[in-house]
């Protein structure tokens, strides 16, 4: 059984994969750690404090509870990483490196996640490919790039079991997001139920690749628990799952909530990260590598998360 370390778990992926990992292998098999205290977390396995920046620490943990598997999850994400780029490096790099570094030191496969802010405007933007120029615009998005690169490096150099995946814009109906330019595709769920309304700081012509929770969660385990003899692209693989402009998930969102209305106010910073960014990305070698598949789609993650926060919200969802 696999003894699992989660650095960073009381982030939005983190809070939600804890809790996947722990009814698959076992409550007591996964650590979940972050730099501040989570009750949540605590109730259902071991939790312990700490900060991702103090190596010895983490070497503490790793050593103390057997680790074989981290997770790295630590990042300042990129509409904040914007307002403090020299704080996003030292928090996104130095995360990433003393984890690389404890996993060589203690023989561990680790998984940290890349992001579509990896590309850049010179990346084609529709079917973005596996393998193609990434030149970011945002710290957070030379942040990915490097971790990829330092992934591989430490795969090729050490033997080090390094997997990545870039993530579209992520959606969950558990946890909300945490500075992100694709922010908007979980607020307007919520707004939509609490106010008929929602006030967008995206374009309305600006598609985005998003991928629903469930779907995350799957594909971290179905990568992690891949056959390492047929991954070619171990750092990082591209996975798709729905494209959409704030209109076409508004429209989606009025098939339940007809009277629902959306304006604009766009953040000129948001709107720079969002444009530079792909339109869907070419997951083909995930597909052919590793079996990713992704469940859900526009229409039927709409339902489900108007379903879900409706009772968490007290409000009720008119079909």
């Amino acid at each position: 059984m696999k003894r699992i370390l989660i650095i960073g778990a009381g982030g939005q992926i983190g809070s939600e994969l804890t809790l996947h990992l722990r009814k698959i292998y076992g409550d007591a098999n996964v650590v979940a750690t972050d730099v501040r205290e989570s009750q949540a977390l605590a109730e259902s396995g071991p939790f312990e404090t700490l900060d991702a920046l103090n190596p010895a620490a983490m070497a503490s943990v790793v050593e103390r509870h057997r680790i074989d598997s981290i997770f790295n999850l630590v990042a300042l994400l990129s509409a904040v990483g914007e307002r403090n780029p020299q704080l996003a490096w030292n928090v996104n790099i130095g995360a990433l490196m003393n984890s690389l570094e404890v996993a060589r030191q203690y023989n561990c496969a680790l998984f940290t996640p890349s992001s579509i802010g990896a590309f850049g405007n010179n990346a084609p933007k529709y079917k973005t490919p596996q393998d193609t120029i990434m030149q970011p615009s945002t710290i957070y998005g030379v942040c990915k790039v490097t971790g990829e690169l330092l992934g591989n490096y430490y795969a090729h150099k050490y033997g080090l079991d390094t997997r990545s995946i870039r993530f579209p814009g992520i959606i969950s109906n558990m946890t909300l997001p945490g500075g992100g330019t694709t922010d908007y595709a979980v607020e307007i769920y919520y707004e939509a139920l609490k106010n008929k309304h929602y006030t967008c700081a995206i374009p309305k012509d600006v598609y985005m690749d998003m991928i629903y929770m469930p779907d995350v969660l799957k594909a971290c385990v179905d990568l992690m628990e891949a056959d390492p003899s047929k991954l070619v692209h171990r750092n990082s693989f591209n996975i798709a799952s729905m494209s959409f402009t704030p209109e076409i998930i508004a429209a989606e969102i009025r098939k339940h909530i007809p009277d629902f209305t959306l304006d604009y106010n766009v953040d000129p910073v948001k709107e720079e990260i969002a444009r530079g960014w792909p339109d869907m990305l070419d997951d083909s070698c995930a597909r052919e590598e590793w079996g990713w598949n992704p469940e859900w789609n526009l229409s039927r993650m709409t339902e489900d998360m108007l379903s879900v926060l409706s009772q968490r919200l007290g409000v009720a969802k008119t079909e």
